[in-house]
């Protein structure tokens, strides 16, 4: 199947917006006219304009977060900065206060030169593209104007205590993990600030990695996409569990005690059939995305859970639960939303859920995975000068086509363009792994011959 570009807003991805920190759409002029435009969007709705600021600990993230406030105080809103906190504790502190929205900076599992700004509504969800569109309006008629440097921003670290709290009242009392061994990687990123809290509260004495940031370590051989550490540590130290954090802490990838890997499908194989016995999975589904691997829906369909696909983007895994009335969802990156506890992808709330199932089956993580095999699957990324409709293009659209006719109910195609680079994406996966790197390599020749940058 092939995924085609809407109409998109120019400037926020998927993810909020994101860039070079200092560039644009990055540059301080830029940032300071963004807080300004999100101040001007928020009072046509709501007055007194609220807003609260949080950060992971890239070395940028002080002047943004200055530029972002400033240009908020303009328009006469109110900031609270949170200080370092993790994403989902942003969307959590929204909800709370009653705040008008939040804003996070962090480029989430990017490298430290990037940065980026992701905003929440008043409900601590991540915007509508409608709402995006108007900041977006208003960036474009907004002016340059001096950063003022005034005191824009009132500081307020303690509502981190607060985020903390909710946190562990998802632990039902008498429920002791203090027995359990645990490896935590905070990627030198923000679970650095809320992990060990967090884990003393449960009375967890973890083996504890990459916990000191420096502004241009975070996520640097560490954390959720270089999770190897953390699983090595974990075997080595023979610890019941492993688990990696990205830079915002809003994706959680796991370890077994005998150091296997688990992503974020692991995570929905083993939680979802728990949930459903204890008549806790609403709507007996769980939400993925097209890139969720088909064994992970096979496997659920034999005990009865179903499984929707969403494009790629843990707003539209939510966008979709809630219209379905789904509660359990996520992305194999390590995003999982348990609708009835955030509305947000949470690194945190996920490690508590696997905790909880360790706990309620008293079995081991590797013992509770056994039956899920994913599938070989392949992603490549091709450099394309242009973007039209795939399937319009015929020697393209015949590779995609061949490839399916081969590989039938027991294997998937997904073609589609990046919504932020000059990319188009090509993810097949199949049984067999000598099919899947053919039709993968036929489907991405195809692509460049058509498209292919010139000079590459």
């Amino acid at each position: 199947m092939t995924e085609n570009m809407a109409t998109k807003p120019e400037l926020f991805g998927t993810d909020g917006i994101r860039g070079v920190a200092g560039k644009y759409p990055l540059d301080q002029a830029t940032v300071l006219r963004i807080g300004s435009a999100l101040g001007m969007v928020l009072k046509n709705s709501a007055r007194p304009v609220r807003v609260v600021l949080g950060k992971d600990t890239r070395e940028s993230n002080e002047w943004i977060s200055r530029a972002l406030a400033s240009g908020l105080a303009s328009t006469g809103a109110q900031v609270v900065d949170a200080g370092i906190i993790t994403t989902p504790g942003v969307a959590f502190l929204t909800r709370q206060h009653e705040l008008s929205a939040g804003v996070m900076v962090s480029a989430s599992h990017n490298p430290y030169e990037d940065n980026g700004i992701k905003i929440f509504s008043s409900a601590g969800t991540k915007l509508a593209e409608e709402q995006e569109l108007e900041i977006e309006s208003q960036i474009k008629i907004l002016p340059d104007f001096p950063d003022t440097q005034a005191l824009a921003a009132q500081d307020n670290p303690g509502w981190v205590d607060g985020y903390v709290d909710y946190l562990a009242s998802l632990i039902p009392a008498g429920l002791d993990f203090s027995h359990y061994r645990l490896v935590v990687d905070c990627a030198h990123g923000a679970a650095c600030r809320v992990a060990p809290l967090l884990l003393a509260r449960l009375g967890i004495k973890p083996h504890i990695l990459n916990a000191q940031p420096n502004g241009r370590n975070i996520n640097l051989h560490c954390g959720s996409l270089h999770p190897e550490m953390m699983a090595e540590t974990t075997r080595n130290l023979v610890a019941d569990l492993g688990v990696a954090f990205d830079g915002d802490a809003d994706r959680a990838i796991f370890a077994t005690r005998e150091g296997r890997l688990a992503d974020g499908d692991h995570v929905l194989y083993a939680i979802a059939p728990f949930l459903e016995r204890q008549g806790n999975l609403r709507g007996h589904a769980v939400v993925g995305t097209l890139m969720t691997n088909l064994a992970l829906e096979l496997a659920l369909a034999r005990q009865g859970i179903g499984l929707r696909r969403t494009a790629v983007g843990d707003k539209y895994v939510l966008a979709e639960m809630l219209r379905s009335g789904i509660s359990l969802g996520g992305e194999p990156s390590g995003h999982i939303i348990f609708s009835a506890l955030s509305l947000a992808g949470d690194g945190m709330i996920t490690l508590l859920a696997v905790l909880r199932l360790l706990a309620g089956t008293e079995q081991p993580f590797a013992e509770l995975l056994r039956g899920y095999q994913p599938f070989p699957q392949l992603i490549r990324n091709v450099r394309v000068r242009e973007k039209p409709p795939l399937e319009a293009i015929p020697s393209v659209a015949q590779a995609i086509t061949e490839c399916c006719l081969e590989l039938g109910e027991r294997g998937r195609v997904v073609v589609r363009y990046s919504g932020t680079e000059p990319l188009a994406r090509v993810m097949v996966e199949g049984e067999k792994a000598e099919a899947v790197e053919k039709h993968t390599t036929r489907i991405v020749a195809a692509i460049e011959s058509a498209l292919g940058r010139q000079g590459e």
